[in-house]
C-alpha cells in the first residue's frame, strides 16, 4: 500500500486518514464562529432569549433588549478581531521559528505595551481608555521590532537569539514597570485594569483605531502561507527551490508583530490564544501553513468569544476578565503541547 503525498515545495504534508477535508472544516469553522458571535451578543448578565434576539436583529425588538444587544456589538466585534490577530500571529511565530511553544509573547510585545502605558501614565498624565490605546500601540510595535532586529544577524534569523532577545527585553521592561508602579500607586491603579486583558469597556473607536493595522497584518499573513511552507524543507533546500528564507522569516515575524501589537493595544495582554489555536488547527488539518493561517483566523475569534462568554456567566452579574479565562484554558493546552513534544522527541 502506498501513501499519497503532495510535492513538498507546495507545503502540503502527507495526507493522514484522520485529517479533515479543508472544505468541510471551513464550513464547520464558519458555523462555529457564527454561533460564538450570536452567543456573545445574547449572553451576559442579562440573557436575551432567541426569539427576542431575532426581533432585535430584524429591527422589531423591545427597546430594553435592543439597547442591551447594541451595547454588546463593539465587544463582540473587538473579540473577533483580537482573536483572529492573536491566533494568526501565533501560527506565524510557530511556522517561522519551528517552535511549537512559540506565541506572540515571545516577541516582548506585551512588555513593550505595558512599559509605555506605565511611563505615559506616570510622567505624561495619560489616563482613560483612549490614552492607553494610543500609548500601548507604539510600545508594542517598538518592542517587537527591537526583538526582531536583535534576533536577526547577517540577513538570517536565529530562533535561539530571538527567544533570548524577547526574554531579556521582557525582563528589563517588567523590572521597569515594577519600579514605577511600586513607587506610584496611582499608576498601578490605572495599569492593573489593562494588564489582565479584557474586551469590556471598549467601543467601536478602539476597533477603528487598530483595524487598519490588523487588516494589513491579516492580508500579509494570508499571502505568506505558501512561502512559509518552504521553510519546513530547511533553508538550503528552500533556497535551491528559488525561495528566500531570510526574507520570508523577516516578513513572517514583522507580520506577527503587527498583528499582536494591534490586538494587545486594543484589549490588553491575552495569553494562550496564540499558543492553543495553532496546535488545534495543526492537529485537525495537518502542517500546511496556508490552511493553518486561514483556519486560525476563524477559530481564534471563536475561542476568544467563548472565553469571554464564560467569564460573563461564571460570576453573573459580575464578570471575570477574558484574560483570566484564557489563562485557565491555555494552561492545559501548554501541558498537552509539551507532552506531545516529549513523545515526538
Amino acid at each position: 500500500m502506498t501513501t499519497r503525498t503532495t510535492h513538498p515545495s507546495r507545503g502540503a504534508g502527507p495526507l493522514r486518514p484522520g485529517a479533515a477535508r479543508p472544505a468541510f472544516a471551513l464550513l464547520l469553522a464558519l458555523l462555529l464562529l457564527a454561533a460564538a458571535t450570536l452567543a456573545s451578543i445574547a449572553l451576559g448578565s442579562l440573557a436575551i432569549p432567541p426569539g427576542a434576539l431575532w426581533d432585535v436583529l430584524t429591527g422589531h425588538g423591545d427597546p430594553h433588549h435592543t439597547a442591551v444587544v447594541h451595547s454588546r456589538y463593539p465587544r463582540t466585534a473587538l473579540g473577533i478581531l483580537a482573536g483572529a490577530c492573536l491566533a494568526v500571529a501565533g501560527t506565524l511565530m510557530q511556522g517561522v521559528t519551528r517552535n511549537p511553544l512559540a506565541d506572540p509573547g515571545m516577541l516582548g510585545i506585551n512588555a513593550g505595551a505595558s512599559a509605555t502605558i506605565v511611563l505615559a501614565t506616570a510622567y505624561l498624565g495619560a489616563s482613560g481608555q483612549a490614552d492607553i490605546l494610543w500609548w500601548s500601540l507604539p510600545g508594542a510595535l517598538a518592542a517587537g521590532l527591537l526583538v526582531h532586529l536583535i534576533g536577526t544577524r547577517r540577513g538570517g534569523t536565529s530562533t535561539v537569539r530571538l527567544v533570548l532577545a524577547g526574554a531579556v527585553l521582557a525582563a528589563v521592561l517588567n523590572a521597569l514597570i515594577q519600579a514605577v508602579t511600586l513607587s506610584r500607586p496611582e499608576v498601578f491603579d490605572n495599569y492593573r485594569f489593562w494588564v489582565v486583558g479584557s474586551l469590556a469597556g471598549r467601543g467601536f473607536d478602539t476597533l477603528w483605531t487598530v483595524l487598519p493595522l490588523a487588516a494589513a497584518g491579516l492580508l500579509a499573513a494570508l499571502a505568506l502561507g505558501r512561502p512559509l511552507n518552504t521553510l519546513a524543507l530547511g533553508d538550503d533546500s528552500a533556497t535551491a527551490l528559488g525561495a528566500r528564507p531570510a526574507r520570508t522569516k523577516a516578513a513572517g515575524l514583522l507580520t506577527a508583530t503587527l498583528l499582536a501589537a494591534a490586538a494587545t493595544a486594543a484589549t490588553g495582554p491575552i495569553a494562550f490564544i496564540g499558543l492553543a489555536v495553532p496546535h488545534l488547527v495543526r492537529a485537525l488539518l495537518g502542517p500546511d501553513l496556508r490552511h493553518q493561517i486561514l483556519f486560525s483566523l476563524l477559530l481564534g475569534p471563536s475561542l476568544l468569544l467563548a472565553a469571554d462568554i464564560i467569564g460573563r456567566l461564571l460570576l453573573r452579574p459580575e464578570e471575570l476578565m477574558v484574560g483570566i479565562v484564557t489563562a485557565f484554558v491555555g494552561a492545559p493546552a501548554l501541558l498537552i503541547a509539551v507532552r506531545k513534544m516529549r513523545k515526538d522527541a
